[in-house]
């Protein structure tokens, strides 16, 4: 069964037709559909702190179960590798952290994108369009006030 048919968009083969021409009637199916992504790339630094992150940690757990494989067999070996193992949680901690330093400082260097435009945008546009109001209002006045000065009356 085919992705397309579990997902209920191919067409049923029709009579006589073979299964690879039935769902695009003569074109070849792709191997690789692009799909949208859910979420939005990370930073190129944030990424590589994150890939740094994840492989020294990755080698703190290998190094963690040798240590205790070292242990169960009476090995001479397991308290250097239990030392190596703390020095190697208090390193993978300060990675982890490295990512979530590394990313608040990009977050601040380069803002967030928020989408949709947040609250606080627009509240500040309506209070510039009002003062932009008031401004004219003001002038509007004292274009009035000007015109009738020098003058006991209109008439």
């Amino acid at each position: 069964m085919d992705t397309d048919e579990r997902r209920g968009t191919a067409a049923p083969p029709a009579a006589g037709a073979s299964t690879d021409t039935a769902a695009g009637a003569g074109i070849p199916r792709q191997l690789w559909v692009e799909e949208p992504a859910i979420r939005r790339r990370m930073p190129d630094p944030v990424r590589t702190a994150a890939v740094r992150a994840v492989l020294i940690m990755s080698l703190t757990i290998i190094q963690a179960l040798v240590a205790f494989l070292c242990t169960l067999a009476g090995s001479w070996l397991a308290f250097p590798m239990v030392l190596g193992g703390v020095a190697s949680t208090v390193v993978a901690t300060w990675s982890v952290l490295d990512v979530w330093v590394t990313r608040q400082v990009w977050n601040q260097r380069n803002g967030v994108v928020s989408v949709p435009s947040s609250t606080a945008r627009r509240m500040r546009r309506e209070r510039r369009t009002a003062r932009r109001g008031a401004r004219a209002r003001a002038r509007g006045e004292a274009r009035i006030r000007r015109r009738g000065e020098g003058r006991l009356s209109r008439a």
